[in-house]
């Protein structure tokens, strides 16, 4: 299958749809994929200019996820007293490594979000968190943009050529989503006490505002 054929609108849709893709699917939790493969898609040829994409793609999806993240800030308050206080040793390491922990989870394919609402929950500040996740987002856009326009898609392609119909592809969109998901579940359930105290013992320590 022909990776257009997943978007076959891109072409169409320009700078416009690809921020409104770029912000929707950045703003629902763990399915950014489906804009970096518009992305990708409009980069390939000559029609779009690539620092145009790259912009539109990091300022839409880094405004969507500070939404995410502040959400997040807030969330606390909807927490049982139980899991705030296993959350607490995750939030500290998290909020120690804060900006560079954004940059990471945004400069590279990783479910960011499993980064970003902890770091929320943390209260990490929400100026430094914009600006680390932005540019990470510049970061890898340029890479995914830089790849697409002088390779073409060639080396994505050679993945699909074995699936015929792309709602398979909008399947595994959502199923991966599904499973990120579960992931938070699980994160906010984990004893992070037992599970960080013997590698990073100040983790556990109490403070002044525990």
């Amino acid at each position: 299958m022909d990776l257009s054929a997943i978007f076959p609108f891109a072409d169409e849709i320009g700078y416009l749809g690809l921020a409104l893709v770029s912000f929707f699917a950045s703003l629902i939790p763990f399915v950014p994929l489906p804009s970096f493969i518009l992305l990708a898609t409009m980069a390939a040829g000559d029609k779009f200019n690539i620092h145009y994409l790259v912009l539109i793609t990091a300022i839409t999806s880094t405004v969507a996820k500070q939404i995410i993240f502040l959400i997040s800030y807030g969330g606390r308050k909807m927490m049982t007293e139980k899991t705030r206080k296993r959350m607490k040793p995750f939030e500290k390491l998290v909020k120690r490594y804060g900006a560079a922990a954004a940059f990471v989870a945004a400069a590279t394919p990783i479910p960011d979000d499993l980064i970003y609402v902890p770091l929320g929950l943390a209260r990490y500040n929400p100026l430094r968190f914009f600006i680390s996740t932005l540019a990470g987002k510049l970061v890898l856009c340029y890479v995914i943009v830089l790849v697409s326009h002088h390779f073409g898609m060639n080396y994505v392609e050679p993945i699909l050529e074995n699936v015929d119909d792309p709602t398979i592809v909008y399947v595994g969109f959502v199923i991966f989503a599904v499973t990120m998901v579960a992931a938070i579940l699980v994160l906010l359930r984990l004893d992070w006490a037992k599970l960080l105290g013997k590698f990073a013992p100040w983790t556990v320590q109490k403070d002044d505002d525990d």
